[in-house]
């Protein structure tokens, strides 16, 4: 089995554990992940399979037919067993009880200011104050005179890609093809993530 999937973020939602304890929670949807290509150890040097998921059949100019995907994402694998061009991966690939690792892309938020971007506090909002939300003084006199590369100031924010690691799998539904991941995970409801599949619960 490949060592990841491309799932899409459902929603949240909240599970409770066998102690009565709320644990909130993200639910995954898995399409079926198709087997692109692979490669090999003796070709490209290394043991690896490229999957693709929302395929599209697309013809060329000059009447070719292809097939397209939406998106594609490439895993190293210790084995390349199963894994034949057009196969399917399923949910059932992520283990009930194990951990993963979310690779996603965060809300992109627009331009913002320091107080939003990075948590600046205001100044004074009484009648006669000039300084509300303004970042304040930036410069820094004769020495070494320019602004250092880094400062905090308002710019774009979000929209950047963030991995979590040690995600610990509480659901998973192969019959409707969900999965829940504890806490939070980038990105809002429809983006597709990245999933690896870190470790397998140990049997007893």
């Amino acid at each position: 089995m490949p060592s990841g999937l491309i799932a899409r973020k459902v929603g949240m939602s909240r599970v409770f554990l066998e102690s009565g304890e709320a644990v909130p929670v993200t639910y995954l949807r898995v399409p079926p992940n198709i087997v692109v290509r692979t490669k090999t150890k003796e070709k490209d040097g290394y043991d690896a399979v490229v999957l693709g998921i929302d395929p599209k059949n697309w013809r060329s100019r000059k009447g070719k037919e292809h097939v397209r995907y939406a998106l594609q994402k490439e895993w190293a694998v210790e084995s390349l067993e199963g894994l034949n061009p057009g196969a399917q991966v399923t949910v059932e690939a992520v283990p009930a009880e194990g951990q993963v690792t979310i690779c996603g892309v965060s809300k992109g938020k627009g331009f913002q200011g320091v107080v939003k971007r990075h948590g600046f506090s205001r100044g004074p909002m009484s009648h006669g104050s000039h300084h509300h939300r303004e970042p304040g003084s930036i410069g820094m006199r004769e020495e070494p005179g320019r602004v250092l590369k880094g400062k905090r100031m308002p710019g774009r924010m979000g929209g950047d890609q963030l991995t979590l690691k040690h995600r610990p799998v509480l659901v998973c539904d192969a019959k409707s093809g969900v999965f829940a991941v504890k806490g939070p995970i980038p990105g809002p409801s429809g983006a597709a993530v990245y999933i690896t599949i870190e470790s397998a619960p140990q049997k007893k």
